[in-house]
């Protein structure tokens, strides 16, 4: 028996971590966006309902980040603009509650010095491969319980099926999410 309990933890320490690592808090995370209406002003709102994890692959060195936003959580200044956006030609929540963002394996050091992050984004059913730049924060690899990552990113609302005011909306969408990392 004695010599059980040491092989018992050798094989813990020795296993891949599975499920997640670290938890998105959904209280202090948020996404936002925005994009030029009739390139003089600016439409924006922020979304409290994210939620996900971040899966770490110790072996490998890297960390695969997964995030849902639900997008009924919407926040905007105007209640117009966001019936607008919830709307069937903007983000049609009521078929496509949420969007989904799932990053590439991407390297743990580059969690704490920043870079680039691939992935793909899911939004009103459609999946297409995005970056998000990464800021650099202080958090070591070894320890990201805490840490807040901050992806910026631009996409296309076209790639998207978001097609319409074409005239008066630009395509181009600016993303960003920030990310507050918890213990499961």
């Amino acid at each position: 028996m004695r010599h059980l309990m040491p092989a018992i933890a050798m094989l813990l320490a020795a296993a891949p971590l599975s499920a997640a690592d670290l938890r998105i808090d959904p209280v202090r995370s948020r996404a936002e966006f925005s994009v030029r209406l009739l390139w003089v002003s600016t439409v924006s709102g922020s979304f409290d309902g994210i939620r996900g994890d971040l899966v770490i692959d110790r072996a490998a060195q890297t960390a695969v980040v997964n995030a849902d936003i639900d997008t009924e959580s919407i926040r905007m200044d105007s209640a117009r603009l966001r019936r607008w956006v919830l709307a069937p030609e903007f983000f049609d929540a009521k078929h496509h509650p949420r969007i989904h963002f799932e990053s590439d394996p991407t390297a743990l050091q580059l969690l704490s010095e920043g870079g680039d992050v691939q992935g793909k984004l899911t939004m009103r059913g459609v999946t297409q491969p995005v970056t998000f730049h990464l800021q650099a924060n202080r958090c070591p690899p070894e320890a990201l319980a805490g840490c807040v990552l901050q992806l910026q990113g631009m996409i296309d609302r076209t790639d998207f099926e978001m097609r319409g005011r074409r005239g008066a909306l630009s395509d181009r969408v600016n993303l960003g999410m920030a990310i507050v990392l918890t213990p499961p």
